[in-house]
């Protein structure tokens, strides 16, 4: 696609470029004109902006910021802001545009943006991340806001800096804006909820998608790769639902028990040992790629992109792929998985459970009234099974794979709203 040239990523196919290549698939098979073809394609508004901060040993450092709204059709923007060096205008601009389809898939009145800072958080004090984060809302105010683009972390940022972000503008204004922001601590207006958001909405399209394939939860094993945020609350949450998780992996390497793993021992033991699973005992040691063509009925890919590749599609032996990261699988990759019959429940779909309770959470400021978790909880599971529903029955329909469904389903919204709008 034109508007994406971004830099290779460690010779491997690019993710985001897979991405594009997709939207392209399904705007064929849906027939888009070429005029609404070319506004989606490309983002509404890019924002560059310097920030100059003084570092703790007094020198001035200037850092580059970036702020992409790829849309603001179905509602204001909504996306993440990540801290990290290898931040880039064309990465931002497309992780822009898979927030759009993302929120567009779930039906959340959202468009999709994305921002970043050109920073390594880990080597900066916490006085330094909070001038930053400061400046670089200073440089947003006109851009950020509660009907028009609502900001949330990503990598390298968290609640302490979406806290930062939303009291620097909230003194721009002159007043408490909570909704400017989600991913925010409890006591400011965060939800409860947000933080297993993600690894349950995991759950429960791999739930609705074993019910298609008739295969029994109560029977079926499971491994899962990345055993983060995302990751760990798939496998408690898939577990306590009667599957059997038999492996999990990060970085330090991969652990098979055939008889199922320690789930609650396994979390312990990471969160004291400095989040890492290394030493981890009750487990076998497998190589990490062993684990992705382990002989389970359901893999969940949630640490990286692009683990799943031409390179090693073929050995998949899982009946059922349930992407809890963003890009997983290399779009190269599809027509393997394809033609072995494997069903694979796309990112934008299956971990959409993230931005669904940031709109609740939006939702609850904008009210000034609190929600109970179950309710959370209940309304979270609700969308996603509906959106599961609605992108299979469409798979159906166009005869194609639930990742090209799930675009498909996506841009129509989007471009059905937009002439409905008047976009001609």
């Amino acid at each position: 696609m034109a508007y994406i040239e971004p830099a290779p990523i460690k010779d491997k196919e690019n993710p985001f470029e897979s991405m594009m290549s997709r939207f392209q698939i399904a705007s064929q098979a849906l027939g888009l004109e070429d005029e609404v073809y070319n506004v989606l394609k490309n983002p509404t508004k890019q924002v560059i902006v310097s920030l100059p901060v003084t570092m703790d040993d007094g020198t001035l450092q200037v850092f580059e910021g970036y702020r992409v709204i790829h849309s603001n059709i179905l509602g204001p923007s909504k996306g993440g802001i990540r801290y990290d060096m290898d931040v880039h205008l064309d990465e931002v601009k497309a992780l822009a545009a898979w927030m759009t389809w993302k929120c567009a898939v779930v039906d959340i009145p959202y468009g999709g943006a994305k921002g970043g800072i050109k920073c390594n958080p880990r080597q900066m004090s916490a006085g330094e991340l909070e001038r930053l984060t400061r400046a670089y809302t200073q440089s947003m105010v006109e851009i950020f806001g509660p009907d028009r683009d609502i900001p949330a972390p990503d990598m390298g940022t968290g609640p302490r800096e979406m806290a930062w972000l939303m009291d620097e503008y909230s003194r721009a204004k002159g007043m408490t804006v909570n909704a400017v922001v989600t991913g925010k601590p409890l006591v400011l207006g965060g939800s409860l909820g947000r933080t297993e958001a993600t690894g349950r909405g995991v759950m429960v399209s791999a739930l609705a998608a074993m019910e298609k394939l008739k295969i029994n939860p109560a029977k079926a094993t499971c491994a899962i790769q990345g055993f983060g945020n995302v990751g760990s609350f798939a496998a408690l949450l898939l577990e306590e639902r009667g599957v059997k998780v038999v492996a999990i992996s990060d970085l330090s390497g991969a652990y098979y028990n055939q008889n199922g793993i320690d789930l609650r021992a396994s979390i312990e033991y990471r969160d004291s040992h400095n989040g890492s699973l290394n030493g981890f005992s009750g487990t076998e040691n497998i190589d990490g790629e062993e684990l992705l063509t382990l002989d389970v009925d359901v893999l969940v890919p949630a640490a990286k992109e692009d683990v799943i590749t031409i390179h090693n599609a073929e050995k998949i032996k899982a009946r059922l792929i349930v992407e809890g990261a963003n890009g997983p699988t290399s779009s190269k990759a599809d027509a393997i998985i394809n033609n072995n019959g494997i069903m694979v429940v796309p990112d934008i779909l299956a971990n959409a459970g993230g931005v669904t309770v940031s709109y609740f959470e939006w939702v609850q400021n904008r009210l000034g009234y609190k929600w109970t978790r179950e309710r959370v909880n209940r309304r979270s599971d609700r969308i996603m099974k509906d959106a599961f529903d609605n992108v299979y029955k469409v798979s159906l329909e166009y005869n194609v794979s639930l990742r090209i469904a799930a675009y498909i389903v996506a841009i129509d919204k989007v471009a059905k709203t937009y002439k409905f709008r008047g976009g001609f």
